[in-house]
């Protein structure tokens, strides 16, 4: 359980710290996929560090701060449903399944994190 906790974790680590960069260096695909679903630019440094609160949550989540971490994955599941709902809300389908796979990493890490 441990190990399927800190690999799943690890992941969504990664994942959403290279998003967060992505975000703050409005790198292109952000800026067309944001655009597409109506998110204003001025929006991008504040989603880039929420998404890099909730890698940082989780870290410590693996490092000993086990409410830190369901907190961290808690506000990630929030804040990727939020990002499937800004999608399917203007039928932005084509690009759905980048949220939709964080939404499920996020989840993961916190049924991992509420079983450890």
């Amino acid at each position: 359980m441990d190990l399927a906790y800190v690999l799943v974790t690890g992941i969504a680590i990664v994942a959403n710290g290279g998003m967060a960069v992505a975000d703050l260096a409005r790198a292109r695909f952000v800026l067309a996929n944001s655009a597409a679903v109506g998110v204003p630019r001025s929006w991008l440094p504040w989603l880039g560090g929420l998404k890099g609160a909730g890698a940082a949550g989780l870290l410590a989540g693996i490092l000993g701060a086990h409410v830190l971490g369901v907190a961290a994955a808690v506000g990630l599941v929030l804040f990727f449903v939020g990002a499937v709902v800004a999608h399917v809300r203007v039928r932005a389908y084509a690009t759905l399944a980048g949220p939709a796979g964080y939404l499920g990493l996020a989840v993961a890490s916190l049924v991992l994190a509420l079983l450890r």
